[in-house]
Order: C-alpha cells, then sequence, then structure tokens
C-alpha cells in the first residue's frame, strides 16, 4: 500500500513539517528515531516562519507553515483546533462528535458530517486524506495491540510516506504506557501544545483567562464540605452493571470535576474501571448509594447506556438509590475534552452537583443540545466566540 517518497527537491505539499528529535523509549516506537527529517541533509536556513514543538512521547516536530489539512481519531484534538479557530483544518477525525456546545457560540461552526471519517488503523484512509499532521499518540497502538494490526513499521511508513503524528493520548487517565519518559500533561499544558502547533498561543490564553474565572468563582461559591453530596461517576455497561471512574485522579478526563471539590463515593475503593476493569452490581451500587449518578460520556443524551441507567426507576433494587429517588441522574461530560469542552463541562458538572448554588442543569432538546438563560450562564458565550474567531 505504500508510496514512494518524493525525490529530494521535488515540490511537495508534506516538506513543511518535519521530524526534530524524539523522546521516545524503546519497543514500538524506537523505530520513529530513525526518521528525523524529509530534508535532514538540507541546511536548516531559519527563518521566521520556522518554529519547533516538542511534546511527549513523540518528540519535537518541525514546522515551515500552520498545518491546513490535519487527521485525527480523538474527539478532543478537534476541539483544541477549533478552539484555536483551526477547525477548518480538521480533514478526516473519529465518529459520534458532540456540537451541542458549539450551538451555544455565536459565529462558531463546525459541521463533522463534512470530514472524513476515520478509524486508529485505517491507512488506506490516511493515503485518501494525505494530512500534513496526523493528531493521535502512536503509543496507542502499544497499549492496545491487542485490538489492532499496526505496528511500529506501520508507524514508519505513515510518518514517511504522509505525515508525522503528534500526540499525547495517555494523559486523559495517566495509564501506564510502558515508556519510561512518559510524561503526563494537565488538560491546559495538553492544549498549549496544539495551540504552539496553531501558532495560537495568545487564542489560547485568552480561553485560559475565561477557564480560570469560571474556576474562581465557582470554588468560592461552592457549599461547604460537610452539605455537599456524594457523586458516583459511572458507565452503566449492562443492565445495572456499573463502570467506576474515580474523581480523585490526575487525568485530564476528569479535568471539569477537580475545581468542584466533589465527595467523589469511590475515593476508597479499590475497584476501578481505568486500572483494572472493575465493576458494581446494583446491590453493591446500593452499599455505596450516591447521592448523584453521573453518567460518563453521557453530553446530549442519546448514549443507549445512560438512557438505561434512566429506566432504574422501574427495577427493585435501582429504585431504591438515592440519585433515583431524588431524580439527581445526569449524563456528564466527555472525557475526551479540548478547552471549549472543558469550559462548557466545568459549568455543566456544577450544576448537576450544586443546583441551589448555580442553578439547575436543563433537560436535552430532542437533538441534544441544551438552554441555560444568560442570566444562569457561568461564563460569557460572546467572550467565548470572539477569541475563537480572532478577537482576542
Amino acid at each position: 500500500m505504500g508510496r514512494e517518497k518524493p525525490a529530494r527537491g521535488e515540490s511537495t505539499r508534506r516538506e513543511f513539517v518535519t521530524y526534530g528529535s524524539t523522546a521516545v523509549g524503546g519497543g514500538l516506537l524506537a523505530g520513529c528515531s530513525d526518521v528525523v527529517s524529509r530534508n535532514e541533509s538540507e541546511p536548516a536556513g531559519e527563518t521566521d516562519d520556522e518554529y519547533s514543538v516538542t511534546i511527549s512521547p513523540v518528540g519535537t516536530i518541525e514546522f515551515e507553515e500552520v498545518p491546513s489539512q490535519v487527521l485525527t481519531y480523538n474527539k478532543h484534538y478537534v476541539d483544541m483546533a477549533v478552539a484555536c479557530g483551526h477547525g477548518e483544518a480538521i480533514k478526516a477525525m473519529g465518529d459520534n462528535f458532540y456540537t451541542g456546545y458549539y450551538e451555544q457560540l455565536p459565529g462558531v461552526e463546525f459541521d463533522p458530517s463534512t470530514r472524513v471519517t476515520v478509524s486508529h488503523d485505517n491507512k488506506e484512509i490516511i493515503y485518501q486524506v494525505d494530512p500534513d499532521l496526523i493528531l493521535l499518540d502512536p503509543t496507542w497502538y502499544r497499549v492496545y495491540s491487542q485490538y489492532y494490526d499496526y505496528g511500529e513499521d506501520d508507524i514508519e511508513e505513515i510518518t514517511k510516506n504522509v505525515a508525522p503524528y503528534f500526540g499525547n493520548r495517555f494523559s486523559r487517565a495517566h495509564t501506564d504506557t510502558g515508556i519510561q519518559d512518559y510524561e503526563y500533561y494537565t488538560a491546559w499544558e495538553l492544549y498549549a501544545k496544539v495551540a504552539q502547533v496553531f501558532r495560537e498561543t495568545e487564542r489560547l490564553q485568552a480561553l485560559k483567562r475565561i477557564r480560570d474565572e469560571l474556576v474562581a468563582h465557582v470554588e468560592s461559591n461552592l457549599p461547604p464540605e460537610a452539605e455537599r453530596p456524594t457523586v458516583g461517576l459511572v458507565a452503566m455497561n449492562d443492565w445495572g452493571v456499573f463502570s467506576p471512574y474515580k474523581i480523585d485522579n490526575e487525568g485530564f478526563g476528569v479535568s471539569h470535576y477537580r475545581p468542584l471539590g466533589v465527595k467523589d463515593v469511590f475515593a476508597e475503593s479499590d475497584r476501578t474501571y481505568e486500572e483494572d476493569g472493575g465493576v458494581y452490581d446494583l446491590e453493591a451500587m446500593l452499599e455505596l448509594d450516591p447521592d448523584v449518578l453521573i453518567h460518563n460520556f453521557g453530553t446530549g443524551g442519546f448514549d443507549e447506556r445512560y438512557q438505561s441507567m434512566l429506566e432504574l426507576e422501574d427495577d427493585p433494587v435501582g429504585s431504591k438509590l438515592s440519585a433515583v429517588q431524588n431524580d439527581r441522574l445526569y449524563g456528564g461530560g466527555d472525557s475526551m475534552q479540548g478547552p471549549i469542552y472543558n469550559l462548557f463541562q466545568i459549568e455543566m458538572a456544577a450544576k448537576q452537583i450544586y443546583p441551589e448554588q448555580f442553578g439547575e442543569f436543563p433537560t436535552y432538546n430532542d437533538d441534544g443540545t441544551y438552554d441555560i438563560s444568560k442570566s444562569e450562564q457561568l461564563f460569557s458565550r460572546e467572550r467565548v466566540s470572539d477569541i475563537i474567531n480572532g478577537d482576542v
């Protein structure tokens, strides 16, 4: 399936992005250190336009211009591109992308249906899209090698013939990758890396100021700890079988809950989905009996597992749960969150967990959107829109 590299000196769109150095140790990704640069024998020729960005575990990527043809799978990279004002650069992406947050931002548009749908390991589509940059952590194929027929040779082939990889996937839950020097980033540290790729650091910093103001407002209005409800963040995979997600962890997947001082019902649990696939049945959940149950990945209300969780009121055991009896079942945010998602999901979580302090979170509309009156919004949609559209 591979194709020949362009001859030295031949004009090609992808000469503008090259590998500088790599910081990957051993195993699947070791071969990437041999790729280095597609024009490494030529003089560097420093110009004002050349720049480089370093990210673990990939290393340093050198750019001669901002990527305009980007392929990704993970939705948080799509959201980062949109936040930076470069949503048009996303040409291929994974499916099931929620746009309900963008519907609330005047002048911000992104239509997933106009993008090519791509899976993690489809080289044919990668060649078809012919991107300048692949926003994806190649470590994915090592950690989940049992699911993909895609290894070191494939990564090298795509890097040489198409585009380099750029991404850090496992900061979401600080999953062990088997790479000794794998660096874990906070949500906004990771966003900053992608903002550097698009040369939009100032725009991201402006969004970060809104996030900091939002967090300061939330933190200063939290109820006393003794009055806070207990919360269970779960995914109900089968009927009455819950996978727990610890809110008290360092991954960016729960960064929208972290400012809320949540009393995590699983804080002392030795069963976690991220670590060992541990689950709770209804009886075990009833023993913990959280005041609030939030379904992870339930944004928009479309997730079938979340819809099934709403039917617990008809179950002889599930109906005894305090969260069911008090109508405190919610579809929560998505752990694969970029800057825009993060802002909306901090607001969402604050309203779901502390409605008396921040106003109740509304019911989803049939199309998955939701409406919060301007007086009940915890941050300015107009200001976010202005930043995304370049008015920093």
